[in-house]
């Protein structure tokens, strides 16, 4: 398989086919991540894409799903993507499931009809970075949306009755916004009704903006406990009907790996044991992203 730079998936498709699509994040503006920086964003040549699906085809034939990378596929032109998905259908005629990365952007121009054409040739899930739904906080990271397009986002993604998994950080409130970013994500989150949450721990890199906000004192990353409380915020205030709830990131101090609501007491009991110090926290050299 052709790969260029660090490939990025989901810790859920870690046994995937992983073709690499794209290259880089058509957005590439959030002050906390540092994967892309430096990295323009671009289609990979399409005989190397060729060539990667007839390697699956020969060595892949027990993987029955594929993961489109790298972090923007969704935002190619519905044209080139209907046309991946068909050759993917016809070269990996066993691959039961197709899933890829979809920022705000890229889901707001698509339409429903979009969604629908892309679900008949195998499209399954939808993973979307929405980090917080505080406005301030969507600002001040440069996300490139506000809470309410993510909401939009999220259910046009659910109303084609595709998976949708989101990704939201502790800590990306800074010790300033720290409660209110956990409401407003919980209040998010409600309204949006995924099938997923994936909550990770924010970690500064030092090729990012944040970093240096947080050296001049612009930014100041919440202690552990004050993330333990932020997560006990969301558990406790996030209301959908049935929802995976995961904090099993390498970035976080407490994995978690439940179901809300069924599982909320549980899950509030544990954050409250270690905010006692009942419970061991992940220790600072085990974290990772």
């Amino acid at each position: 398989m052709h790969y260029t730079g660090n490939i990025i998936r989901p810790p859920s498709e870690a046994n995937s086919i992983i073709l690499q699509v794209t290259h880089g994040c058509s957005h590439n503006k959030c002050t906390f991540c540092g994967t892309y920086k430096g990295v323009l964003f671009q289609l990979k040549d399409a005989r190397l894409i060729d060539e990667d699906l007839a390697f699956a085809a020969r060595y892949c034939l027990r993987q029955k799903r594929v993961f489109l990378a790298d972090g923007d596929v969704l935002v190619l032109p519905q044209k080139k993507l209907v046309d991946l998905f068909r050759k993917i259908r016809d070269k990996l005629p066993w691959v039961n499931r197709i899933s890829l990365y979809g920022n705000e952007k890229a889901i707001r121009k698509k339409n429903l009809p979009d969604f629908l054409e892309l679900k008949g040739l195998g499209l399954d899930r939808v993973f979307m970075g929405v980090e917080s739904g505080h406005n301030p906080t969507l600002r001040f990271i440069q996300k490139g949306a506000d809470a309410e397009a993510m909401i939009k986002a999220g259910r046009k993604v659910r109303d084609a009755g595709l998976f949708l998994s989101v990704t939201v950080l502790l800590g990306i409130g800074g010790v300033k916004n720290s409660q209110s970013h956990a409401e407003a994500t919980a209040h998010v989150l409600s309204a949006m009704g995924p099938n997923q949450i994936g909550v990770l721990t924010l970690m500064l890199l030092p090729n990012t903006r944040l970093f240096k906000q947080q050296a001049t004192g612009e930014f100041t990353l919440p202690d552990p406990a004050m993330l333990l409380m932020e997560l006990r915020t969301m558990v406790d205030m996030i209301q959908v009907d049935r929802v995976q709830f995961q904090s099993n990131h390498a970035s976080n101090y407490l994995p978690i790996n439940a179901r809300l609501p069924k599982d909320r007491e549980k899950i509030l009991e544990s954050i409250e044991s270690a905010l006692a110090g009942a419970v061991q926290l992940v220790p600072e050299h085990a974290r990772a992203l």
